[in-house]
Order: structure tokens, then C-alpha cells, then sequence
């Protein structure tokens, strides 16, 4: 859809990213920028055509940000694959269907977490962009690199081998392919290979040399690391994101914290709860993937409200792109963050806006003038109730860079 030159979202309660303001107010866009946010009823006079979006006293947000996205892991909430790794050309259907899921649930950025093909993303954030398919903002990224056969599942490359040259040239070649973050699987996976998760996979050598190479490319580093080690490993790199990190010792905790101006944390439930709760038919086996489930929702009960108290920022974002766990249900980590980690509604929605954006890199996550309109009108209060957002036919409008993705019945030119 163009992208209308003046838009005007009338009567709407307000959350910013942060809070929730007080009273009704008005919020004027312009040229996909936040131009005004005012009292509703002193709206300033728009010059020329406009167009009027009636709030009706709904709630207006920042758009939410997934901050551990598979657009590549097939399976969403209009198609579910039984199998992990895809057709080439199927593989692309799915990660061009799986962007357009996140945002018609109103997740206007997402950061990838790793791919399953190629280069796939680097062409999808290219169309997403240039407006040939919908979808967020995304930070691309390539295969998840990890060692050859470490998790039991080829879900990775080690692409130039092993070694602290092998990772300069991987990294070199990330920046040629024109991706924002690679992603380091530096821990095993209980999940796909029961005892794995203590594994360290990487070389205090080959982290030490993928840190170095990445900022000399301006690139950022996503990490996959459980255990103490591997977090270590992971600081070591300059990690932008620590994914899980459920077995963190204290010394690890200090460590994050002391990082957390630069490093961000995504425990990652979802993909927890999904499988605690997931009924397989008999052939499926599960039972050590419910094991590791139910002892990392344990340790992240204590230790993710102890870094909030510290003031890590913590993200919300859950592995979804299993059958069990299929995209689409991203918000669900809101009502997990509240239910198993103590936040409240507010805190949860900070977590998935203001928190993202920052993340992101971009002027995003926040009711803010002179910030990019990725903005979305909900039916209800989510800072009371966060579960509202895991329906997507309570956003009333979904807007990405002022252009009205969805629209309201309550719009005129």
C-alpha cells in the first residue's frame, strides 16, 4: 500500500513503548514519521489531504519486534511441516509466508536468530524493503554456523572449517552475502541431542578471532549458548544477543551484566513451553526435549527477574518454526513473561517494543515524535492484559513506516 503522506489517529489511548500516558490523545503522522502526539481534541490543523484513522478509544502501541526469529523454520499457524529441513524452493515459499505471518500479528521489526538456507534472507529483507512482499523489518541472517555434527541435527555449516581463520573467512563472507548479525551456535541443544547443552562448540581462538572480524565488518553476532563457558565465550566475541543462557552461574550473570550497555539477552521460553505442553502421536519421541524444556523454565524463573532487577535488557522471542511452536504465535511470549518471569502487562510490552527497537538499531519501539510510524491499534488494554495481542484480529491496524499494512473500518480520506 502507499504510503499516505499525512495520516491522523484521532481519540486513542496512548502506550509509548514504556508506559501508558494519561488520557485520550491524537497521534499525527507524517511522511512515515511520528510528527505529533497530542491531547485528543487540540490536533493541530493538517495542511492539504489527509487521512483520519477514528481511534474509538483503542489502544495505540509501537509495533513489537522479534527478537529470535526463524523465518526459515517452515512451519507457521496457516501451514504446519512435519519435517525440519525444506525443499529449496519450498524453503523460500515458507520464509516469504512466515514474514508475512509475523506482521499481519504485529511484529513490524524482527532479528534473525539463523537460517536453514543460504543467502535467503539477505534476498528476502531486499524484497520486504522494496516493497515486493510484506513482512518486517529484518536483520538477515545466513546458515547458523556450528560445528559439523555437534548437535546431532544438520541445522548448520561449518562453511571454511575449523580454526581462527576459517571464522575470518566465514565472517568475510557474511558481509559480502549482506547480512546484519551471524549467528553462533557456541552451546549444544539437549533438545536435539540429549547432554549437548554443556558443550562448548567453538575456541576461545575462533570466538576471539569472529568478535575481531565482525566489528572490523560492522557486523553483529547472535549466540546460542547455555552454559557458563559459552556465555563467556560469547561476551568474549562481543555478542550483540545471547540466546537462553538458562545454566548461567553467577559469575556468568555478573559477566552479562557487566556487558549489558552492549549485549542483549533473549532467554527464549516459547519454544519451552510449546514443548512441555506438546502432545506428539506415539512415534514422536519427545521426552528428553520436555526434560530440557521443564529444567531451563526452572533456572530462567530465577534468573531472568534477577538480571531485570540488574538491569539487563531482556527480549522477548521464543524459537518459533517448530510444528509444535510455529510462527505466528510470537506474542505468547508476552503472557510467558508475565506468567513465569513476574513481569507485568507494561514491563512485558516494554520488553517487545522499546527493548526490540533498541535492539534494532532503529528509531523504532516507541510512540515518539520524529520516530519511524510502525504503530499498531488494538481492540482492548494489553498493558492490563498482554494475551489480547496473541489474537490478531484484535489489532484493528497495523502500520510499518506510515503506510497502513491493515486498516480500521473507521478510516477516511
Amino acid at each position: 500500500m502507499p504510503t499516505p503522506k499525512t495520516v491522523v489517529i484521532r481519540n486513542v489511548r496512548v502506550f509509548d513503548g514504556e508506559e501508558l500516558l494519561e488520557g485520550a490523545k491524537s497521534v499525527i503522522v507524517r511522511e512515515g514519521r511520528i510528527a505529533t502526539v497530542t491531547d485528543a481534541g487540540q490536533e493541530p490543523a493538517v495542511e492539504g489531504a489527509a487521512t483520519l484513522v477514528e481511534g474509538a478509544g483503542r489502544t495505540l502501541m509501537p509495533g513489537m519486534v522479534e527478537a529470535h526469529a526463524h523465518l526459515t523454520w517452515g512451519s507457521s499457524v496457516e501451514k504446519i511441516y512435519h519435517q525440519f529441513i525444506l525443499p529449496e524452493d519450498e524453503l523460500k515459499v515458507a520464509a516469504w509466508r512466515n514474514a508475512r505471518v509475523l506482521l499481519d500479528h504485529g511484529f513490524t521489526s524482527a532479528y534473525s536468530a539463523g537460517a536453514l538456507g543460504d543467502g535467503i534472507e539477505v534476498e528476502l529483507a531486499r524484497a520486504i524493503e522494496a516493497g515486493e512482499t510484506p513482512g518486517p523489518r529484518l536483520v538477515p541472517s545466513t546458515l547458523e554456523r556450528s560445528p559439523e555434527g555437534a548437535e546431532g541435527v544438520d541445522t548448520g555449516d561449518v562453511f571454511n572449517g575449523r580454526g581462527a581463520e576459517a571464522i575470518r573467512k566465514f565472517v568475510a563472507y557474511c558481509k559480502e552475502q549482506g547480512i546484519g548479525s551471524l549467528k553462533l551456535v557456541v552451546s549444544g541443544e539437549d533438545a536435539l541431542k540429549p547432554g549437548s547443552a554443556s558443550d562448548v562448540l567453538y575456541t576461545d581462538e575462533e570466538m576471539e578471532a569472529a568478535g575481531e572480524a565482525a566489528r572490523e565488518a560492522g557486523l553483529w553476532i547472535a549466540t546460542h549458548a547455555y552454559y557458563p563457558k559459552a556465555i563467556e565465550l560469547a561476551l568474549k566475541a562481543g555478542a550483540r544477543i545471547i540466546y537462553h543462557a538458562s545454566y548461567a552461574d553467577e559469575a556468568a550473570a555478573d559477566a552479562m551484566i557487566a556487558a549489558k550497555d552492549t549485549t542483549f539477552y533473549a532467554p527464549s521460553p516459547g519454544v519451552s513451553i510449546a514443548a512441555l505442553e506438546a502432545t506428539p502421536p506415539p512415534h514422536i519421541h519427545m521426552s528428553h526435549m520436555k526434560k530440557s524444556a521443564a529444567e531451563r523454565m526452572e533456572l530462567e524463573a530465577r534468573l531472568v527477574p534477577a538480571l531485570k532487577a540488574r538491569g539487563m535488557r531482556i527480549l522477548i522471542g521464543g524459537d518459533y518454526g517448530f510444528p509444535f511452536n510455529p510462527n505466528g504465535r510470537n506474542a505468547r511470549d508476552l503472557q510467558i513473561f508475565v506468567d513465569h518471569f513476574g513481569y507485568t502487562p507494561a514491563e512485558a510490552l516494554k520488553a517487545a517494543t522499546a527493548l526490540g527497537g533498541e535492539l534494532m538499531d532503529l528509531e523504532v519501539g516507541r510512540v515518539k515524535q520524529g520516530w519511524l510510524a510502525d504503530l499498531l491499534l488494538v481492540e482492548g488494554d494489553p498493558t492490563q492484559d498482554v494475551s489480547i495481542l496473541q489474537d490478531k484480529n484484535r489489532i484493528a491496524m497495523i502500520m510499518k513506516g506510515g503506510a497502513l499494512y491493515k486498516a480500521p473500518v473507521e478510516v477516511a480520506a
